[in-house]
């Protein structure tokens, strides 16, 4: 079977990617899910609390009017988004679910992508596009005796359907993103809530509202729509100075209302110093709820820090540091995903079988975050330092299309069979990267975060304005580029 391009998943960056070759006329394509259902992220993830912490209007597709019901769409809404898009631009019968790619080799005799699905087939193709997601591949450590429990426990990405934790004893392992979002959901239910904690992070409120009726309106309208947008991306973009230029706006924007929100929530001074992170607010993920802090000031809540974490797990529950064993009904694991070092979940083989995991043995890297030298023809989405921490992913996605789309467009129109950016080019933009990233707080601000490798670099997101990496990426340079 051959096509003109695969693209590996079904959630945003794929739909993106999908959307644009059909505007551009390139209708033989075939998009590969691994999963039996398409939609990626917000069909996945649907665990109690799952919600975005972008203002919905600008976590979606530009141009796309839609009626949003609340400023910080919940996972139910986001799914049936990304459902309606799939419909509207008729994503469905490019779709095969079930499809597990296994590995990826660069043919240079014939110019093609040779990719295994499912271990037992190839489909060829002269262009691969990479979307399967940077929040895609959940991890749980390696904890001692973890294989000996014998009580349901899961990863906040695998929530089984249909469950019920009413009135019982449970443990959830991590306080990141997701924890933050699953903790207020599950505390009011449960017989009592362990969390275990390791790091604490900085809580800022969460400005959340509901749209009334004639606000939902107004959002179908497109120049509303957009000036609602673009508003948005400017009061989000501007908080980028704190990171990078002005830190001192880290501390007026984030830390003093974080301090505060602590303050008013939680009275116990143990607890309070339990919960005061050590490091400069914004070098990790800044959680937003109104709801955590609540939830576990709770009675029904025990909170174990870094001086009292898991040591094992036994059949029905947790060894803490501290010598305590915990029995528990269920494990929860919120402990996030491989981000930074799995970007790529299959073996991608370049020209002469150079392994992209051999390329990025020491740290992922790549041209916009999107081409890597000697891999022809390969485009990455969410690729290395395009990720973001103050606005929405999709303004880097839709950035990112459009200069895949122009290169493409260069091969095609050159009467070429591929393309491939230099090795002179790629290097010159990450040298620009790693002197702009060591000015941002998510270098110099003292803590150990998922935007780094496993040494420590920061290879997750982008060291710069959203706006400026847009102007890069719509500004195609074919002399950086090899054709063939």
């Amino acid at each position: 079977m051959s096509h003109q391009f695969i693209i590996i998943g079904t959630g945003f960056a794929a739909i993106i990617a999908a959307i644009e070759l059909k505007r551009k006329g390139w209708h033989d394509f075939v998009m590969l899910e691994r999963r039996s259902f398409a939609g990626g992220t917000w069909q996945q993830n649907r665990y109690p609390g799952a919600a975005v912490d972008v203002h919905s209007p600008l976590y979606s597709l530009s141009g796309k009017p839609y009626p949003w019901t609340q400023m910080f769409a919940k996972q139910s809404e986001l799914a049936q988004y990304t459902q309606n898009i799939i419909e509207e631009h008729q994503l469905s019968p490019h779709i095969r679910l079930n499809s597990t790619v296994n590995e990826a080799i660069w043919e240079p005799q014939t110019q093609l992508w040779q990719v295994m699905v499912n271990d037992n087939e190839v489909i060829q193709s002269q262009f691969l596009l990479n979307c399967s997601g940077a929040l895609s591949t959940p991890v749980v450590p390696d904890f001692v005796g973890l294989k000996s429990l014998t009580i349901p426990n899961f990863h906040t990405n695998q929530w089984p359907d249909n469950l019920d934790l009413s009135d019982k004893r449970v443990a959830i392992i991590g306080s990141g993103a997701s924890a933050t979002q699953v903790i207020p959901a599950i505390q009011p239910d449960v017989k009592h809530l362990h969390v275990f904690q390791r790091t604490p992070h900085w809580v800022i409120p969460r400005s959340d509202i509901k749209f009334p009726k004639w606000f939902q309106l107004c959002l179908r309208i497109a120049p509303v729509y957009n000036a609602i947008r673009w508003s948005l991306y400017w009061y989000n973009e501007i908080r980028f100075l704190g990171f990078k230029h002005i830190p001192v706006l880290l501390k007026i924007l984030g830390e003093w209302p974080a301090k505060r929100l602590l303050r008013k929530h939680i009275k116990d001074p143990i607890l309070r110093s339990k919960l005061t992170p050590d490091f400069t607010i914004g070098c990790k993920r800044i959680i937003l709820s109104n709801t955590l802090y609540p939830a576990l000031a709770s009675s029904n809540v025990t909170l174990h820090d870094k001086h009292d974490g898991v040591r094992a797990f036994y059949e029905q529950g947790i060894l803490t540091s501290q010598g305590e064993r915990i029995d528990c009904d269920v494990v929860i694991f919120a402990t996030g995903f491989n981000a930074a070092d799995g970007l790529v979940s299959y073996s991608v083989k370049g020209r002469n079988g150079l392994e992209l995991s051999e390329v990025w043995q020491n740290y992922a890297h790549a041209y916009l975050g999107t081409c890597v030298p000697q891999f022809p023809n390969f485009f990455l989405f969410n690729g290395p330092n395009t990720g973001i921490g103050h606005t929405s992913a999709l303004f880097i996605l839709e950035s990112q299309v459009q200069y895949v789309s122009k290169a493409i467009d260069s091969v095609l129109s050159k009467q070429k069979r591929s393309i491939e950016v230099t090795t002179e080019a790629e290097f010159e933009y990450n040298q620009m990267l790693d002197k702009a990233m060591h000015k941002t707080v998510w270098s110099w601000g003292g803590c150990k975060s998922w935007y780094q490798n496993a040494h420590g670099k920061v290879v997750a997101l982008l060291p710069t304005f959203t706006f400026i990496f847009r102007r890069w990426c719509k500004a195609f340079k074919s002399e950086h580029h090899h054709y063939h």
